[in-house]
């Protein structure tokens, strides 16, 4: 009925489509703007009511820019409430920080724990860098405000000491506490908790090694701080030292006495066996000598083969007389005598001088 006054007051003809358009597209329009208003109508006031500085604009936007909205508006309402007077910290930025996939709320709470703190100036910018780069800005704030104590070596670790050895060569066993707070300007390329960790522990053991004694370090443990403090080992890290403690000493094994006896007990097993070797060339040179006296006896032998030879050459050749030869045999025959007497005498072969000439 409504359709056919409207299309006699309009005459019917194209008017009648196109008034019909344009009624189901304000209606359409109409119904997504209630749909928007309404979800975002409580945001809005929330924002409104707390002087946040956020339109409805804002917040249709954020819905095309697929933007969390009540995140970024949570956000805003926390920082203008806790007093932070940020000209970075704008819609914008916490919209732009969102959607490089940055936490949002836990950058709010950092920025409002340094703000409390009245003793740690964080920017937004400056939180917004630390979070993306991946570290946590909240814990790295409440440490700043809250020093952190750092176990070395760490719990868990497979060695529950650290060993370091006096010049005495005493091992001595040391259980420190290393007191650190953040610090929010290094805290973007600066090391971690495993490189104070590791400096600490050089620190420690270079300490009790340039010590003179182990009683030393027993009656003033206070003498490894000092030293591991003036190292400045927090140098290019992402904290201040504040404190180092020793929380335990102990006293280990004499390493310098266990060195000294496996160096006798080596230098022993090296005088043996240069003892070895010498006896084992005096050895050597004694069956060398035995070998040239045998050669020797050898030739004496061989010499005295050829005196009978000679003996009856001369006879033959009237040299010698027949009792000149006797008498060669009795002195050959008295001497032998004497030597059988004397128990001198040698065993060998045959006096040549007894032997009938040929």
């Amino acid at each position: 009925m409504n359709n056919e006054l409207l299309a006699q007051a309009l005459g019917g003809g194209p008017w009648y489509a196109i008034a019909l358009v344009a009624l189901l597209m304000g209606f359409v329009f109409a119904a997504i703007f209630l749909a928007i208003f309404s979800r975002y109508f409580w945001l809005w006031v929330q924002a409104k009511m707390s002087g946040a500085g956020v339109t409805i604009i804002d917040l249709i936007g954020m819905l095309f820019r697929r933007v969390d909205a009540r995140t970024i508006v949570r956000g805003k309402i926390m920082s203008i409430q806790a007093g932070i007077d940020d000209a970075d910290l704008t819609t914008k930025s916490l919209e732009a920080h969102y959607l490089a996939r940055g936490n949002v709320p836990l950058v709010i709470r950092a920025l409002i724990a340094a703000h409390k703190s009245r003793q740690i100036t964080l920017s937004f910018r400056e939180a917004a860098a630390i979070d993306l780069a991946g570290r946590d800005v909240l814990d790295a704030v409440q440490t700043s405000v809250y020093p952190k104590v750092i176990d070395c070596p760490p719990k868990g670790s497979s060695t529950p000491y650290l060993d370091a050895i006096a010049r005495d060569g005493i091992q001595l066993k040391v259980k420190a506490r290393v007191t650190v707070r953040a610090n929010l300007q290094r805290l973007i390329g600066g090391a971690t908790e495993e490189t104070i960790i590791a400096r600490v522990g050089q620190g420690i053991v270079s300490a009790i090694g340039s010590s003179e004694s182990h009683n030393v370090v027993l009656e003033n443990p206070d003498v490894i701080s000092k030293t591991v403090l003036a190292a400045r080992l927090d140098d290019q890290t992402a904290f201040e030292i504040v404190s180092i403690d020793i929380a335990d000493i102990d006293v280990g094994e004499n390493i310098g006495a266990r060195l000294q006896a496996d160096k006798a007990e080596a230098d022993t097993r090296v005088a043996r066996a240069r003892a070895e070797s010498r006896r084992a060339e005096a050895v050597a040179t004694e069956q060398e000598m035995i070998a040239r006296i045998e050669e020797s006896r050898a030739a004496v032998v061989a010499s005295e083969a050829d005196v009978p030879r000679a003996i009856a050459q001369a006879m033959q050749s009237g040299k010698l007389k027949i009792m000149d030869y006797y008498k060669l045999r009795n002195i050959t025959a008295d001497t032998e005598m004497r030597q059988s007497i004397a128990g001198t005498s040698t065993t060998g072969p045959t006096n040549p001088a007894r032997q009938q000439p040929t």
